[in-house]
């Protein structure tokens, strides 16, 4: 009997898994976690807090409108990607593989979609449209964020793709909402 080949979203899934895991092997250098680690903090909300401070302090009152928009878009971006996570259920890297090692614990059960990266590609594109100055922090950061969901062994890349698709169709649709109401 012929043996038949794996498809081609099983050949993925095997290559995604060991691209996760080797990115996760960067983790076991102390330094190299405790860095991602502390990137991913402060991709909780806190890198934002301070970056959206700075904002106020360069901008003042004009911007508080720009930082209440991002805010609603934050509860959307929340809201959708808790709703996907509850769809899809997608267990966790160190739940399908058991030489991942976790370097901090999961905000949630389900994998995807990243929701770190969804907030940060949400909060640059519009840093990016409201305040391009503040771009040169608020871009290495997001990029530092989405790679800390891998190389702690928090997600799988198409976690973090689809994060970064989803924030950056959520800014899209937030900044061409609030042109049209100019």
């Amino acid at each position: 009997m012929q043996q038949r080949q794996p498809g081609l979203l099983q050949r993925y899934l095997h290559w995604e898994e060991g691209l996760t895991l080797a990115a996760n092997r960067l983790s076991r250098k102390p330094w190299v976690r405790r860095f991602f680690s502390a990137i991913s903090r402060l991709g909780n909300g806190w890198g934002w807090g301070v970056i959206l401070s700075v904002l106020l302090l360069i901008d003042g009152r004009a911007a508080v409108l720009p930082i209440i928009w991002m805010m609603v878009t934050t509860f959307i971006g929340t809201g959708l990607y808790w709703s996907i996570k509850r769809l899809a259920a997608r267990p966790r890297p160190i739940e399908q593989c058991q030489r991942i090692v976790l370097s901090e614990p999961p905000l949630d059960q389900f994998s995807f979609p990243s929701g770190h990266t969804l907030h940060a590609v949400n909060f640059t594109l519009q840093i990016l449209f409201f305040a391009p100055m503040l771009g040169w922090i608020a871009v290495p950061f997001a990029l530092l964020i989405a790679a800390s969901r891998l190389i702690l062994g928090l997600h799988y890349l198409s976690d973090v793709l689809v994060g970064a698709v989803l924030g950056m169709l959520l800014a899209t649709f937030a900044l061409a909402f609030r042109i049209s109401l100019m």
